[in-house]
């Protein structure tokens, strides 16, 4: 079993930068892969981006790509997400995820990560 804690989100104007952090705790070596999905209101959960933990190969939904990165520490056991240039539309709140099973194909696929965080609130004021 693995946890997830996001941390950081909060209330930015646009334009300004946040970096939102993951926490896996009881890590047991078989989390492979992490993502960032998010979900604005009324609105589905979309992918955001994803770590491959071996390599640190990484993935971008189109939204974000030049904006925002995403980075781990295998001290800390931890992945980031440094969100840039934040605009009104970034405003969702934004999980966490992480699931055992590699496969470069399906990272962007909600369905298919097994462990979710509870969430932080990104807000971006215009």
């Amino acid at each position: 079993q693995v946890h997830l804690v996001e941390s950081g989100g909060g209330l930015v104007q646009a334009g300004d930068s946040l970096r939102l952090s993951c926490a896996a705790s009881d890590y047991t070596g078989s989390t492979t892969n992490m993502a960032w999905f998010r979900q604005a209101p009324g609105k589905e959960r979309e992918f955001v981006a994803a770590l491959r933990w071996i390599g640190a190969s990484t993935y971008y939904g189109d939204s974000v790509k030049g904006r925002f990165t995403i980075s781990r520490s295998n001290a800390k056991n931890t992945v980031y997400l440094q969100m840039n240039s934040l605009k009104s539309e970034d405003t969702a709140v934004y999980y966490c995820a992480a699931r055992s099973a590699w496969n470069s194909e399906t990272v962007y696929v909600r369905s298919t990560y097994v462990y979710w965080g509870q969430g932080t609130q990104v807000t971006v004021s215009s």
